[in-house]
């Protein structure tokens, strides 16, 4: 356990537990409202939460456990797919059930450790445990991923995501039938306030905005082409159960156990189905496109049946 006593500058009076975390001991901002929401942020001997505000010349008090080491285990992901690979990059078909990179509480295959195990090289820029990774999937989605090669690739793909100038098209199907069958979520992302895991639409959330397009509408689901404008953890699945209408088969997020059961799915419907970019090295833009695996277009036949 570590421990930091200090006091409130003026210059940060008013803000935020966990903006001032982040500003005066270079937490960021997850790992500052993680620490708060343990109860290991003390102001003049009393509990703050991560939304409460502080005030000049207050004793601030920390306490939080040092965030444990992960390493990368080269583990061979076969039907890992490599859609494109060049010196400065490499853009990946991801199959569900395998992360982005290794974490706490995950235990399963990541794309990084794959590239590894197949003596794939890549930039050694980021955290030890994600170096070249500059954009994520959820382990439960399937589809296009770009990993830095180079450490020009590397931070001129973390540059493209950060300003907005990637396109990230995926693909879903959803309960029900979004009213308007087309149109754009503007709603703020954080962390669920009574879930570690989850996400939802707060109010102090961070800015997320989502244009979706309804493809095809069936009896009781719909296929959306969704393009992200913005890009906050689980974003589609939380804006789309805001609507009521979530992701077939994301469970966490509150979807019909009957339905993902006789379209055969053992996982929410989603699909990275298209990727483009200003390429790095060539300066030229590229676009990658993704097929649906096997069990989105077994459910797809299924409900096309319908």
């Amino acid at each position: 356990m570590e421990h930091r006593s200090l006091p409130v500058p003026d210059g940060l009076e008013g803000a935020r537990v966990d903006q001032g975390l982040a500003k005066l001991l270079g937490f960021s901002r997850t790992q500052a409202a993680d620490v708060a929401s343990a109860g290991g942020v003390l102001v003049d001997g009393s509990v703050a939460g991560k939304s409460d505000r502080l005030r000049a010349g207050a004793w601030l008090e920390v306490s939080w456990e040092p965030p444990r080491t992960l390493e990368v285990e080269p583990i061979a992901v076969p039907d890992l797919g490599i859609v494109h690979d060049d010196d400065d990059l490499v853009v990946v078909d991801k199959p569900a059930g395998v992360a982005a990179h290794p974490s706490l509480g995950w235990n399963g295959p990541t794309v990084v450790g794959a590239l590894a195990a197949a003596g794939f090289r890549i930039s050694t820029s980021g955290a030890p445990e994600r170096q070249g990774v500059v954009h994520r999937l959820d382990a439960g989605t399937s589809g296009l991923m770009v990993v830095a090669k180079s450490e020009r690739a590397y931070t001129a793909l973390k540059r493209a995501f950060h300003d907005r100038e990637v396109e990230k098209i995926y693909h879903t199907v959803v309960q029900g039938h979004p009213d308007p069958f087309a149109g754009t979520i503007d709603a703020p992302v954080g962390r669920h306030p009574r879930s570690e895991w989850k996400f939802a639409v707060v109010a102090d959330g961070k800015h997320a905005v989502t244009h979706y397009e309804t493809l095809e509408a069936f009896p009781s689901a719909s296929l959306l082409e969704v393009q992200l404008e913005t890009g906050r953890t689980h974003q589609i699945r939380v804006h789309m159960a805001a609507q009521r209408h979530p992701c077939v088969g994301d469970a966490m997020y509150g979807a019909d156990p009957t339905i993902s059961a006789r379209l055969g799915l053992e996982r929410q419907w989603l699909h990275a189905k298209q990727l483009a970019f200003v390429h790095p090295g060539a300066g030229e833009w590229a676009t990658y496109v993704s097929e649906y695996p096997a069990d989105l277009a077994h459910a797809l036949d299924v409900l096309r049946a319908d």
